[in-house]
């Protein structure tokens, strides 16, 4: 029985975070959902099959007429029967497999929320994929504001720091806390799923740090490395501030 509860709350859960919402996207990739739904809805008619099997199994029958027949023995004894133990005994899962169901029900009631500032402060300083060569960005316009995505603007920063000079950028992430006063904003990209995201951060001048983890939306110029050559993600580039934005968390938190 265990067994079929655990993955109908399962199928239950993931169908709660993809169909009945955007939860999912905390976790993987937006394309992911119907996969996610289908995934949902297998598990529920499995979970449902097997408790539907618990509750109406024969074994409950054989067991009610092994009973009236040993109690019309004139001598009241009642017959061993070790094969019918055994098949309930088998039948029977230990209790501690109810805990299974703890991190189902933690789903239902506590939605883990999307890696944010902790999470990129632990991967700060690990190398990140190589930006693509210079040729492969476009100019950017000088009459207006440019939004960029953090991973581009990571990657001009590394390739084509030249395409960003003098020019006004936007960038929105989460802020994220640095040594000796610094503070970053930046925002976690993944390929699949949260397992595998990357943070690209970028260090904010000339304005005080909003609260740790709020997000916001910076607007500023690009300031050149001091030196070349530093392999890309191990220094973050920078940004020159001149307004800054508190924003609320956009529904899809990663890039």
């Amino acid at each position: 029985m265990s067994q079929g509860l655990v993955v109908t709350l399962l199928g239950g859960a993931t169908l709660k975070i993809s169909l009945f919402s955007s939860t999912y996207v905390n976790y993987v990739k937006p394309g992911f959902r119907p996969f996610l739904i289908a995934a949902g809805i297998g598990m529920l008619v499995l979970g449902a099959v097997r408790l539907l099997g618990y509750f109406w199994s024969p074994a409950a029958g054989h067991a009610d007429a092994g009973s009236e027949a040993a109690a019309a023995r004139p001598d009241g004894h009642t017959d061993h029967d070790p094969v019918g133990h055994a098949d309930h005994d088998h039948g029977r899962g230990p209790r501690v497999a109810w805990l299974l169901c703890l991190p189902v029900l933690v789903i239902f009631v506590i939605a883990p929320p999307a890696l944010g500032s902790y999470a990129a402060v632990r991967t700060a300083g690990r190398p990140v994929a190589p930006p693509p060569p210079a040729q492969a960005f476009f100019p950017l316009p000088a009459d207006r504001i440019t939004d960029l995505t953090m991973a581009e603007f990571a990657g001009r920063a590394a390739a084509a720091p030249e395409t960003m000079r003098g020019l006004r950028i936007r960038l929105t992430g989460f802020v994220t806390d640095g040594e000796a006063g610094a503070w970053y904003v930046g925002r976690m990209q993944m390929a699949c799923c949260a397992a595998d995201a990357v943070a690209y951060t970028a260090r904010v001048r000339g304005a005080e740090a909003p609260p740790p983890n709020s997000w916001i939306r910076v607007t500023g110029t690009f300031v050149p490395a001091a030196s070349a050559g530093v392999p890309t993600g191990m220094v973050a580039p920078e940004l020159a501030a001149e307004s800054i934005e508190r924003i609320r968390e956009p529904a899809e938190p990663y890039e």
